[in-house]
């Protein structure tokens, strides 16, 4: 790991500001492209997380009852000291993730921009005064701090699914304690040493690592933590929120996707390609929120096909240090997956028009792939698939295309490409979705709500709305008289 910053690679646990190691040994972390070892995490017990909740509980009183403007400043050092430090952190990330290099700091100023917009946001944290009926009564509402707050973070944004979980909580008064993936841990370590130098108070923010099962059921079964967000899949988050259940803890998941991407014939087609482009292949399509199903209408499926085959081809992959268009996958698991849902496919019939393999020369790597004649009863016409490989389905009609996307469990993120203004809002209005981006492939941005419905879980990352999901709303109702 050659980093201008060797201080950023810690490969201990964050508890009260200290780093330390783990009573249960350690876990190894290796770079999923090229299988070396990069680094240990420790392996937490029982007792060592609960310390850590202890010692949030403790904190979470006196960074409370600072000022938003006091706890704004402390956030923006971070970020400056982000900023300052991207080159080193874009590093550590593709290192452990396999991302390529320019995904990795893409994702780090992405990172940063829910730090910066939660420390003002913090600011805005408003109550109400509500008219009484008689004059004797006031009726007051007032928002304050939820208490100690766990995330549970995946590997497949290291950085960013940290930031939007620490950076409302933090601004809201609430302390954090992370749990980040045992694949991609560095960079949420990284973040936690940045966060100590910004000048972070003892215990504000931790980061706990090790088995997924044991800290999970601290967070879920310990009664002083009072709010969990998880982001991962739907079968885990269901698992928390059955756990959660004996404490009542206030909970966000944003869990798995099936995502439709729909090109209607009147869209501008090259635009759409580039959509396709950015949302099925970034990340090597390990993205909850990336196409996972791509209709296009009969009359330019095959103009859309012949365009797209030839930007596919063009795309490289490989070493994310080399900066590809596709990285890796993130394990041997996963590329077990993509090929086994690719094969289901082929093998009832659908057709492969390019890619469909693994790289000759790259572990882990996969080629981009487009396939089509897709039936329902394949795999892959309804699981997540988590890899770069683009199913295309044509359609007949808006109403077709509307029931087929909504035929699905999941609700997180929809597309759909139309210049037609009474279209877009029906479409829109009928997709059974959280999300829904019109003409672009990327919708993801701090500014705006981030979450799904259906089994995608429930709760809102970024925007004003999501420092709500950690503050608790208290009525006070005063009699004025004396």
């Amino acid at each position: 790991m050659q980093l201008q910053n060797p201080t950023l690679f810690r490969q201990h646990a964050l508890i009260n500001n200290e780093w330390k190691s783990g009573s249960l040994g350690d876990i190894s972390v290796t770079n999923p492209f090229s299988g070396d070892k990069i680094g240990n995490i420790p392996s937490l017990s029982v007792n060592e997380v609960k310390q850590a909740v202890e010692f949030a509980k403790t904190a979470q009183k006196t960074w409370a009852a600072m000022t938003s403007f006091e706890r704004a400043k402390i956030l923006h050092q971070w970020a400056d000291l982000i900023d300052a430090h991207i080159d080193d952190l874009a590093h550590i990330m593709t290192c452990e993730q396999g991302k390529p290099i320019r995904e990795s700091k893409s994702e780090i100023d992405y990172a940063n921009s829910f730090i910066r917009w939660f420390a003002e946001e913090g600011k805005r944290i408003y109550g109400d005064t509500i008219g009484a009926k008689n004059n004797q009564l006031r009726h007051i509402v007032l928002k304050q701090p939820i208490g100690v707050c766990a995330a549970i973070t995946p590997w497949n944004f290291p950085a960013a699914m940290m930031t939007r979980k620490v950076a409302p909580a933090l601004a809201a008064g609430c302390t954090m304690i992370v749990r980040p993936d045992s694949q991609t841990p560095f960079c949420a370590l990284a973040l936690g040493e940045l966060a100590l130098q910004a000048g972070m108070p003892p215990a504000v923010l931790q980061i706990v690592t090790g088995d997924a099962k044991t800290i999970g059921s601290v967070f879920t079964k310990n009664t002083c933590i009072k709010k969990l967000s998880f982001t991962g899949s739907t079968k885990v988050g269901k698992l928390l929120m059955e756990q959660s259940a004996s404490s009542l803890k206030k909970l966000s998941l944003e869990l798995g996707g099936n995502a439709p991407f729909i090109i209607f014939e009147d869209a501008n087609i090259d635009k759409a390609i580039e959509g396709v482009l950015a949302s099925k292949y970034r990340n090597a399509g390990q993205t909850c929120v990336c196409a996972n199903r791509i209709y296009v209408q009969k009359g330019i499926y095959h103009e859309f096909m012949e365009k797209l085959k030839q930007k596919v081809n063009l795309m490289s992959v490989g070493n994310g240090l080399d900066n590809p268009d596709i990285g890796c996958l993130i394990n041997h698991q996963a590329m077990q997956k993509t090929q086994e849902l690719l094969q289901d496919a082929l093998n009832q019939g659908a057709t492969l028009i390019t890619g469909g393999t693994p790289h000759h020369h790259h572990n882990n790597c996969f080629l981009p792939t487009i396939i089509t004649d897709i039936t329902q009863q394949m795999r892959i016409a309804h699981e997540e698939i988590f890899a770069p490989i683009a199913a295309i389905y044509p359609f007949d009609d808006e109403d077709e295309v509307i029931r087929w996307a909504n035929d699905t469990p999941y609700g997180l993120a929809a597309y759909f490409y139309t210049n037609n203004h009474a279209r877009a809002w029906r479409v829109t209005e009928q997709l059974e979705y959280g999300m829904v981006a019109q003409n672009t492939g990327m919708l993801s941005t701090e500014v705006a709500p981030f979450g799904g419905i259906k089994e995608s879980g429930f709760g809102r990352e970024g925007s004003k709305y999501g420092i709500e999901e950690y503050v608790v709303t208290k009525y006070w109702c005063l009699d004025i008289t004396d």
